[in-house]
C-alpha cells in the first residue's frame, strides 16, 4: 500500500482526530484558524476546540486578493499566481500558530481548507444556459500539505456543485451533525459577508434539513464603511450607523433585485452585492446626498430585513413564531447590535449565539470545515435526500505531503 494511503487509513480508524479547520470568508478580513479534536462522525460528531485564532490578513494581501475578487475581468496571470501564493500563505500561518500552541506538526492528523472565494457563479446569476452553477476557491492544497507536512482536504465546493448543488452553504453539513436537537426547531443564522442559515427540524430528519443564502449580511456595509473610513474595515459596534437614519427609498430599491424573487434555496456573492448595486440603487431611488450614517443605517436594515424575509418565507410558521423555532446566532453580523436588534423587532422568537451550545460563534466555520474533513475520512453516509441545496455527498480533496 502506497505509505500516505496506510498513513490515511490510520488517521480514519482512530478513535478521535486532530484536525485544523481554516476559514477565510468574503469579508477578507483574515483566516480563521480551528484546532479541533473530533471523534466520532455524522450524527455521532464530538467536537472539541483545543486552540482557536483569527490571523489578520496584512493590507498587502487584502490588496493582491482585491485584484481578482469578484471581478468578471481579471489578469489570468494574478489568478494564478495567487493560487500558489495563498496556500503558502495559509501553510505559513499554521506553522506560525501551531509554534505559538507548542504544538508540533506531527501531533495534527488533518488541514480542512477552505480557501479563499475568489468567485462565485451560481447559474442564477451568470444565466448562461449551458453553463452548470461555478464557484472558485484559491490557496492550492497541495502547497499546504507540502509545506506544513500534514494531509491536507480542500476544495471542498466541488463535490456539492458536481452533484447538482451551488456550493454552497456548505455549513449545512456540520449544523446538522453538531446542532441538531430532538423537540427543537432551530435556526443556525450565519451572518459573514454573506448571510445563510439552516433549518433544523425537531425531528431530526435530514431529509427535512433546509439551507440557503439570505442575501447580503455585512459586506455592503464593511464596503461603504472602507469607502469612507479608510482606517475602519467594519463599522464596529454599529457606531457611525446609529448615529443615522433609515432612508426607506433607497432601502425599497435595495430590495427590488429579481434576486429576491426567485425561489429558495438559492446562493450568492459580492459578485452581486457589491458597491455598484448600492451605487444603482441610490440613483433609482435619488438617494446620492444622504449622510454617511444613513447610508448605513440603510444598508444596516436592509440585511435585517432580506434576512427576516427569508426565514419567514421558508420556514412554516402555521404556529406562533415565539413558539416555533430558536434563532442561534454567529459571523461578524452576531456583533453587529443594530443588526441584531433589527431581526428582533421582525422575527419574534428566541435568540441566543452558538456559543451557547458550546462552539464559538466566531469560530464556528472553521470548525464545520474540520467537521468535513473528518467526514471525508471517516464519516458514513447521511441521506439528505434527493433536492436542491443539500446533496448526500461527503465533500474534499485530498493532498498528501510527499
Amino acid at each position: 500500500m502506497n505509505a500516505n494511503l496506510e498513513s490515511l487509513y490510520k488517521i480514519a480508524q482512530k478513535p478521535s482526530r486532530t484536525i485544523i479547520g481554516l476559514m477565510s470568508g468574503t469579508s477578507l478580513d483574515g483566516l480563521d484558524v480551528a484546532l479541533c479534536t473530533i471523534s466520532g462522525s455524522g450524527e455521532h460528531t464530538e467536537v472539541q476546540l483545543v486552540q482557536f485564532d483569527t490571523v489578520d490578513y496584512s493590507e498587502e494581501t487584502k490588496s493582491e486578493i482585491r485584484k481578482v475578487f469578484a471581478k468578471q475581468t481579471i489578469d489570468f496571470q494574478k489568478l494564478v499566481l495567487l493560487n500558489e501564493w495563498i496556500g503558502l500563505l495559509h501553510a505559513n500561518i499554521i506553522l506560525d500558530c501551531l509554534n505559538r500552541w507548542a504544538i508540533p506538526t506531527n501531533k495534527v492528523d488533518l488541514v480542512a481548507s477552505h480557501g479563499q472565494t475568489v468567485f462565485h457563479a451560481p447559474k442564477i446569476l451568470h444565466q448562461q444556459q449551458k453553463f452548470p452553477n461555478a464557484t472558485l476557491q484559491i490557496g492550492d492544497g497541495d502547497h499546504i500539505a507540502v509545506k506544513t507536512g500534514i494531509i491536507t482536504i480542500s476544495d471542498f465546493r466541488q463535490k456539492h456543485l458536481a452533484a447538482g448543488g451551488e456550493g454552497a452553504p456548505l455549513a449545512v453539513y456540520g449544523d446538522y451533525f453538531l446542532f441538531g436537537k430532538k423537540g427543537e426547531n432551530r435556526i443556525m443564522l450565519n451572518m459573514g459577508g454573506i448571510a445563510n442559515f439552516t433549518y433544523l427540524p425537531s425531528n431530526r430528519k435530514p431529509e427535512e434539513v433546509f439551507v440557503t443564502d439570505t442575501g447580503t449580511g455585512n459586506t455592503l456595509i464593511d464596503a461603504f464603511t472602507r469607502i469612507y473610513f479608510p482606517d475602519k474595515s467594519y463599522d464596529k459596534d454599529a457606531e457611525i450607523a446609529k448615529k443615522g437614519t433609515v432612508n426607506y427609498s433607497l432601502l425599497t430599491a435595495l430590495k427590488s433585485d429579481e434576486f429576491f424573487q426567485k425561489p429558495f434555496p438559492k446562493t450568492t456573492g459580492p459578485e452581486l452585492f457589491n458597491v455598484e448595486y448600492v451605487r444603482k440603487a441610490q440613483s433609482q431611488s435619488n438617494t446620492t446626498t444622504i449622510s454617511v450614517p444613513d447610508l448605513l443605517a440603510t444598508l444596516t436594515r436592509f440585511s435585517a430585513e432580506t434576512i427576516a424575509a427569508a426565514i419567514r418565507s421558508t420556514i412554516d410558521n402555521s404556529t406562533d413564531p415565539a413558539e416555533s423555532f430558536t434563532i442561534y446566532m454567529s459571523g461578524g453580523g452576531a456583533h453587529n447590535p443594530l443588526l441584531v436588534e433589527g431581526l428582533k423587532e421582525l422575527l419574534p422568537c428566541p435568540f441566543s449565539t452558538t456559543d451557547a451550545l458550546g462552539i464559538s460563534g466566531d469560530a464556528k466555520e472553521a470548525i464545520l470545515f474540520a467537521v468535513l474533513a473528518n467526514e471525508t475520512v471517516s464519516g458514513g453516509h447521511s441521506d439528505f435526500g434527493i433536492r436542491k441545496g443539500v446533496p448526500s455527498v461527503s465533500m474534499g480533496k485530498i493532498s498528501f505531503p510527499n
